[in-house]
């Protein structure tokens, strides 16, 4: 079966979505980080793996469920972490952030039997997942990470792999995309927290 692993940051005020500030406050950007976090560890929690692991910077808090290891992200840009991430494997891997509350366990259910990698591209150029039957970190070093073509390079650097396309995914980076993408997971965390903050008058 393959490892499930999930990267993330400790969802506080100052350290994370900081696009969405404004319209929203720093505190009430960690609280919609916290409701995406919480729901994408539902999701896997609920997705059949032979592990499943939380790559985080920070600590874990009372939204992790039970059921993961943690382990913390090392120093370095996002290339070099999401290659560590990996290189902790040793065996089939599919690898996702914290920025698609939308995600549903019949997209993380990955079968490498016939295929040796999974790609999952993000609407913003980036991607949302990555699947590795030999989990490589080589393949992950040097990709330019947060640039409307990160995921063109990193698609790239699969060439040679026979490759399964995930459908693309919104990544909660704006106001906007936190509106569609509560549109499109309406029963999460996520939907209630936006809905809450609306009702407050954002």
């Amino acid at each position: 079966m393959t490892t499930l692993l999930v990267i993330a940051k400790e969802p506080r005020p100052g350290r994370v979505k900081t696009r969405l500030t404004p319209p929203f406050t720093p505190p009430e950007a960690a609280a919609l980080a916290e409701a995406s976090l919480a729901d994408t560890l539902d999701v896997v929690a609920r997705t059949p793996a032979r592990r499943r692991v939380l790559v985080l910077e920070g600590e874990p808090g009372p939204w992790l469920p039970p059921g993961f290891d943690v382990v913390r992200q090392c120093a370095g840009g996002l290339d070099e972490r999401l290659a560590a991430a990996f290189a902790g494997c040793d065996g089939p891997a599919l690898l996702i952030g914290m920025d698609t509350p939308q995600v549903t366990p019949e997209l993380l259910t990955v079968d490498f039997a016939d295929c040796e990698a999974y790609f999952g591209p993000a609407e913003d150029g980036g991607f949302w997942a990555l699947g590795l039957a030999d989990p490589d970190p080589a393949l992950l070093r040097g990709v330019p990470m947060s640039t409307p073509r990160t995921g063109a390079a990193q698609r790239a650097r699969l060439t040679g792999l026979r490759v399964r396309e995930l459908p693309p995914l919104r990544d909660v980076d704006t106001a906007h995309d936190a509106k569609l993408v509560a549109k499109a997971a309406p029963g999460g965390r996520f939907a209630a927290e936006l809905e809450r903050l609306a009702g407050a008058g954002r």
